[in-house]
């Protein structure tokens, strides 16, 4: 039996031409710099998101952990939004790893406003931490887009103090597909980005780490102490590569994917969709007034072969992507009228 596999968009598996890469890569040990396809990934990643160098990291949460590592002193704060995935999927890893302190923003959907970035930035006190680090997401992890707006006036905050912007960016190239701009004018309002490989652009693993050369020589001895040298990496720097030179242009249609699969659920009595947060693949929708109980439903797809995740604070979230097809999606929506 086929799955279907709405969980998420990491569940892709990488593609023939990506196995084949992988099968024919020259490798070498990367730790001693010695690794030709990890090299060229590295380079490409920087050139496309238009930094001065860029870092193999083995996740998005590593390379977002990395960067407040790299940014950071310890005991410094971080200001980011209160349902960022920083915050809310990271395991806390900010105080173990970077030993900072994180001061949560009201997040006004993935939005934060730029005078309260700026009325949080600390002044000299010895009371107070110094404020190390902004971080902003883009696309949010609520499947909304941030405006490049947003972005350009918490950048001129971040500049008018001397702190420094990362940028979350695990789905960054679905965010510039949306905004219809190239990547380059998201990231041009960050000091330093992340963003997945192994998400929507099918990659079985890795993430890119790039901002300046002076960030990317520290980030690499930090990559070491986390544990990230992974010596022959390049087999995996070659489906990178294959990911970000063409799957980018793929990512269109699982937002079209995502925009009919969420129209469909809409027609459905008793779902509620947010159909005006539908940017980019990722559907949000409630079935409290179906009467349907979600962990019985994620056991009752299994049998159906449709994988999906059980609600999380009262949300159901279904995820497109490259393995996702549309007759695949009517199958779903037929699933869920016969188990209403």
């Amino acid at each position: 039996m086929k799955k279907i596999d709405l969980r998420s968009d990491t569940v892709t598996m990488p593609t023939q031409k990506m196995k084949d890469a992988m099968y024919t890569a020259v490798v070498g040990d990367d730790v001693y710099g010695d690794d030709p396809t990890v090299r060229e990934l590295e380079e490409y990643a920087a050139e496309v998101v238009g930094k001065e160098a860029a870092l193999f990291v083995p996740s998005g949460t590593f390379g977002n952990q990395l960067a407040l590592l790299i940014h950071c002193k310890r005991g410094d704060e971080v200001l980011l939004g209160d349902d960022c995935h920083i915050v809310m999927h990271e395991v806390g890893g900010a105080s173990v790893i970077a030993g900072v302190q994180l001061r949560t923003l009201k997040s006004i959907r993935g939005e934060l406003n730029p005078d309260e970035v700026r009325s949080k930035i600390r002044g000299e006190d010895i009371h107070y931490p110094s404020t190390g680090l902004i971080c902003l997401e883009n696309a949010h992890s609520n499947g909304r887009v941030i405006s490049l707006d947003n972005m350009r006036a918490i950048h001129e905050v971040s500049q008018s103090n001397n702190v420094p912007i990362h940028l979350d960016g695990a789905r960054l190239f679905n965010a510039a597909i949306h905004l219809n701009v190239n990547a380059r004018e998201i990231t041009k309002y960050c000091d330093s980005v992340m963003f997945c490989l192994s998400k929507g652009l099918c990659s079985p693993v890795g993430s890119i780490l790039a901002g300046s050369k002076h960030f990317i020589e520290r980030a690499r001895k930090g990559r070491k102490l986390m544990g990230g040298g992974l010596r022959q990496s390049g087999f995996l720097a070659a489906a990178g590569l294959v990911s970000i030179r063409e799957m980018i242009g793929c990512l269109n249609e699982d937002h079209k994917n995502a925009q009919y699969l969420g129209r469909e659920l809409s027609k459905i009595h008793g779902i509620q969709v947010m159909l005006e947060d539908i940017h980019i693949n990722m559907v949000f929708f409630t079935m409290k007034d179906t009467g349907i109980d979600t962990d019985a439903l994620v056991k009752e797809f299994v049998k159906k072969g449709i994988l999906i995740n059980p609600e999380e604070d009262g949300l159901m979230r279904f995820v497109t992507n490259y393995w996702v097809g549309k007759e695949d999606i009517d199958y779903v929506i037929r699933a869920i009228k016969e188990a209403i």
